[in-house]
């Protein structure tokens, strides 16, 4: 049978015990529970009690006990090194859940504690692991705490689903925003833009709508000597994660997908969210991707050869030193080649004039379906509306404690509904229009001035959007004059236009956007 602390001493007369305190919590932001403080001070003050020694204190701070754990214990893991090593005559905690939501860590605790000659401690009573009927105590005690862990895991569950439904945030908050709670309750009352924070994140969306490079925008921020909200250095990943995530335009992200409206301010509109995925969906961006340094030239890996017409994939120029000047060259042959001087003036020349026609502008506005549009917004929010009331229905319980929906039907639902909300929410997207690049040229007084504003990387991205330069042979071998022939020019909306070729989606690695934000 358990011990009571103040009789210790009348079954092992004699003895100075010594401990060792353990306390563990897992994540508490309404601050409910008992903190790791308060346990380890819980257990100070009974082993002064007692005259007991503190040996060390192991503490565990935000990690779960239960078989569900993402994280591993650390200080538990030492904590039994040094029952195994009997450096302690006794192992103190809050209570038993403190030490195990798993039966399987229970044992492993219990055989040290055992092989050890260890007593355990917990809500204020010893149990000697060598006595069968401690044994027992402390067994039907780990067996309780892991069906409650399974209890806690099934109600956060349920709340995740149910703030899906709801649009509300759920889990850590998300960069550029603050969240306030009730004072008294400690409950969640909403999730507004943090004023620091807010603008860097879009910082970040201007930048890329401008269409410069994630490792541009990655210098440029560690110049400024931005961070994150954890204080490290901005990376290329946590740009592309912010970038990508439709939380930013205030949609709720549920399991890696899109899921509905959510509750907080968006601090991007839709249509730039938008233009930024079109922008980082491009393909030929190997150096805006981290792969090898950022180009020097122009028109490197943009202009193609002229001498593959029809070809699938056309090759493409690439720069040379050619003496004491650049030129470029046919990738595959060595057939045409042109002075890079001479064929940056012939291109710049060409865009200016055509950045000033009136009509430019038109050829790339979208021409959406507004009709499917709108069926694809009425679908969404029908769709949405179905499983927020599902999900509503699995959390009420009718007179013999019975959800009004089963949790495997809810999964079941669930997984039909959420790729077609995806889906609904693809075709209910604004379309894009001209690319911010490009109106920021249409819109200037002096269309030049403001081409030589841009940087090397906003001027390769606007030529792969509004035209696609082929550079031919020339008439005769040596020739320095620069005929029309020699450099043609299929503008976007005409025959021979390339364009921006999509891509997958690009994620930092392991990374997607969280249930939340």
């Amino acid at each position: 049978m358990p011990i009571d602390p103040k009789y210790l001493h009348l079954v092992h007369p004699g003895l100075l015990f010594t401990c060792c305190l353990y306390g563990r919590s897992s994540r508490d932001p309404k601050k409910r529970g008992r903190s790791v403080g308060d346990q380890l001070h819980d257990g100070r003050v009974l082993a002064d009690t007692y005259g007991w020694t503190v040996v060390e204190e192991f503490k565990d701070t935000g990690v779960s006990a239960t078989r569900y754990a993402h994280k591993s214990r650390d200080d538990f893991e030492e904590m039994l090194v040094l029952i195994q090593e009997r450096r302690v005559r006794i192992v103190v905690a809050y209570e038993a859940s403190r030490y195990y939501r798993d039966l399987e860590v229970y044992v492993r605790l219990r055989n040290a504690c055992a092989e050890a000659g260890v007593l355990l401690c917990y809500n204020g009573q010893i149990y000697d692991l060598t006595d069968a009927n401690d044994r027992k105590l402390t067994a039907q005690d780990a067996l309780q705490a892991e069906v409650e862990g399974d209890a806690i895991r099934e109600r956060n569950l349920r709340t995740v689903r149910l703030n899906a439904a709801a649009g509300r945030p759920h889990g850590r908050t998300l960069d550029g925003y603050r969240r306030r709670y009730d004072p008294d309750t400690g409950d969640l009352v909403d999730q507004v833009e943090d004023p620091e924070r807010g603008p860097i994140v879009r910082r970040l969306f201007d930048e890329a709508a401008s269409h410069r490079s994630i490792r541009g925008i990655v210098i440029r921020c560690g110049d400024d000597g931005l961070l994150t909200q954890h204080g490290t250095p901005i990376t290329r990943s946590y740009v592309l994660n912010v970038l990508r995530n439709p939380a930013y335009m205030g949609r709720r992200v549920y399991q890696g997908r899109e899921f509905g409206d959510a509750t907080w301010p968006a601090l991007v509109d839709a249509e730039q969210f938008q233009a930024v995925q079109s922008y980082l969906d491009q393909g030929g961006r190997t150096w805006a991707r981290g792969q090898g340094s950022e180009p020097r030239h122009l028109l490197s890996g943009i202009a193609l050869c002229g001498l593959h017409p029809g070809a699938e994939q056309e090759p493409v120029m690439r720069p040379y030193r050619n003496g004491k000047s650049w030129s470029y060259r046919c990738s595959e042959t060595t057939h045409v080649s042109i002075n890079e001087d001479m064929l940056h003036a012939a291109v710049e020349e060409a865009i200016t004039q055509r950045l000033e026609a009136p009509e430019f502008a038109a050829a790339f506005q979208a021409q959406p379906d507004q009709g499917a549009a709108a069926a694809a917004r009425n679908r969404l929010a029908g769709l949405e509306r179905q499983l927020a009331e599902a999900q509503a229905m699995a959390g009420e319980f009718d007179e013999n404690g019975e959800p009004h929906l089963s949790v495997a039907s809810l999964a079941a639902l669930e997984k039909r509904l959420v790729p077609l909300i995806a889906a609904a929410c693809a075709e209910a997207a604004p379309p894009q229009g001209v690319p911010a690049v490009l109106l920021r040229l249409i819109s200037a007084d002096d269309v030049g001035e403001a081409w030589e504003a841009l940087d090397l990387e906003q001027q390769r991205s606007a030529i792969r959007h509004m035209v696609t330069v082929r550079v031919h042979r020339a008439e005769s071998q040596g020739t320095r004059r620069l005929t029309p022939e020699r450099v043609t020019f299929s503008w976007h909306g005409e025959p021979g236009f390339r364009g921006v070729v999509p891509r997958a989606r690009e994620r930092a690695a392991g990374s997607s956007p969280r249930d939340e934000r």
